[in-house]
């Protein structure tokens, strides 16, 4: 037997969306987070349901990101963001707080902690 994906060590579908959404309004809440929020649409919606999908897949989950957009090319897409350090941090506030919030487990909050600074990292393209 298989162990247990980071999607179902989190709970799934329903636990994923509840984490993305908390992101996405603690991103709109915070006032330190103004730069980031910036470069996302006043509507919301769309990134969060990119953001789910792909997080879907990443974790071990169903591959929705893949189905409907193809490989996720995520530094590609985000190079027409200026991204450095503050924009990066940032957004780890926001998904840092939400897992802290939402994830019981203080393992795996740790574990998807390093594997969200590593991506989010890679994703700078500008110093700052």
């Amino acid at each position: 037997m298989n162990p247990p994906t980071l999607y179902e060590q989190l709970g799934g579908e329903e636990k994923l969306r509840r984490i993305v959404d908390r992101f996405y309004d603690l991103m709109s809440e915070l006032p330190e987070t103004k730069t980031i929020r910036a470069l996302h649409p006043s509507d919301l919606t769309e990134s969060r349901n990119k953001l789910f999908k792909f997080l879907s897949g990443f974790f071990g989950g169903p591959s929705l990101y893949i189905e409907e957009y193809g490989h996720p090319r995520l530094r590609a897409r985000h190079l027409p963001f200026p991204i450095g350090e503050d924009e990066r941090d940032q957004w780890l506030l926001c998904m840092n707080r939400a897992l802290d919030e939402l994830v019981d487990n203080p393992l795996l909050v740790s574990q998807l902690k390093m594997t969200f600074f590593r991506t989010a990292d890679h994703m700078r393209n500008r110093a700052n």
